[in-house]
């Protein structure tokens, strides 16, 4: 049986590359980066060596860069961060879209206890923010904005670049959470009129337990959490040498085979979204044409995503219903409902989220595999035999 793992979403495989790099700083290169001795200055230095990387393909200052456990945190950090700034100004108004990762809707929800008001952006059918809703929404007392770059289920990719202009012309800061997005798409800070971004390494081949948040050098930057001197005492604890090494070793590697492998993953994402669309009452989520190179995100009305997950594991094919954040809960996904979809619907998801490592075989497997399960789970569906009589109806 094969094994194909469509899963890239929730996480990647470490590249060979990125984990060569990361082994001597396990074992040889383990000091203390803030240590005075050798061992220490030589850890010192390989750090901002990766400093200088990750600021190299943002486009901005490596002093911009502070090194985090991954996207939730950093996340976390500039919604909490940006709160603090404008409410010693007395603006107390944030601004995101309804279908934003949970690490950011969980913290505006904690953010509205403490006083704060929030506006959440309709995003459409097509996943897209509307340009003109945004601006009709910044108000005087605006203290953020914050649109993630990329969705992680249904992969629409939003007009960052115009969505930063905006920002700017309104002096109103801008966030964006670009966990799926970077080392897919060319991400410049400077050129997007971006204030702040989040990213996780574990997303582009890198590993887990490491991300960034860039915060641009005029933005006044607080502790989320409180302890030693680290990330110039903005960001305390030892660092993660290893991981952050072995970040910065995939997104060079991941940025520099961008222009020739994402367009092999795309031709890929284009092949599977056109074997899957003949199935009867099937929809593909997101943009047609503005979506992640890798994201494949369809519904299949009259059965459930968990069985059609259980399904396809079973012929050795993993995908997901959704972000692996929620994948404990059987609520429908809160992005798919964002869009406009009935509880029915969103019930039968399934994303399917490519690598580089994905094959054109791999494809093959799925498209061989698929229609025959969403045709028996459909066969045993009362669901779908009540969606049946009505049609006939």
């Amino acid at each position: 049986m094969r094994q194909v793992y469509a899963d890239n979403a929730a996480t990647t495989a470490v590249s060979s590359h990125a984990l060569e790099v990361m082994i001597p700083y396990f074992s040889e290169t383990y000091g203390n980066p803030s240590s005075l001795h050798t061992f220490g200055q030589e850890a010192a230095s390989a750090m901002n060596e990766a400093r200088q990387t990750m600021a190299r393909y943002l486009g901005c200052d490596a002093r911009e860069i502070y090194f985090t456990s991954g996207g939730t945190e950093a996340d976390n950090w500039a919604v909490q961060n940006a709160s603090r700034l404008g409410e010693k100004k007395g603006k107390k108004h944030l601004i995101t879209t309804s279908f934003e990762h949970h690490a950011l809707l969980h913290t505006m929800q904690q953010m509205e206890k403490q006083g704060f008001e929030v506006t959440y952006l309709d995003v459409h059918e097509d996943g897209l923010v509307r340009l003109e809703e945004l601006a009709a929404a910044i108000r005087p007392d605006t203290a953020l904005v914050s649109i993630m770059y990329a969705n992680n289920e249904i992969g629409t990719v939003q007009p960052i670049k115009e969505i930063g202009q905006l920002c700017r012309e309104k002096g109103v800061p801008f966030h964006t959470d670009a966990v799926q997005a970077a080392g897919h798409l060319p991400i410049n800070v400077v050129e997007q009129s971006i204030d702040m971004l989040s990213l996780s390494a574990h997303k582009f081949h890198g590993p887990k337990g490491v991300g960034l948040l860039y915060c641009r050098r005029t933005i006044p930057l607080g502790n989320l959490i409180h302890g030693g001197g680290q990330e110039r005492g903005k960001r305390p604890g030892t660092e993660n040498l290893a991981a952050i090494m072995g970040m910065a070793a995939a997104f060079q590697e991941a940025c520099d085979a961008m222009a020739e492998e994402m367009p092999k993953v795309a031709a890929l994402r284009d092949k599977l979204i056109a074997g899957l669309r003949p199935i009867s009452r099937s929809r593909l989520n997101g943009h047609p044409e503005k979506r992640l190179p890798n994201n494949v995100s369809f519904c299949f009305e009259g059965i459930e995503g968990e069985s059609l997950l259980l399904s396809l594991d079973m012929k050795g094919i993993a995908g997901s219903s959704g972000s692996a954040c929620t994948s404990g809960s059987l609520d429908p996904s809160h992005v798919l409902l964002a869009i406009g979809l009935p509880h029915e619907i969103a019930h039968g998801s399934l994303r399917l989220s490519l690598s580089r490592y994905t094959t054109e075989e791999d494809i093959d497997y799925i498209l061989k595999e698929l229609p025959p399960i969403v045709a028996y789970l459909r066969d045993i569906s009362p669901v779908w035999e009540r969606l049946m009589n009505e049609e006939k109806a």
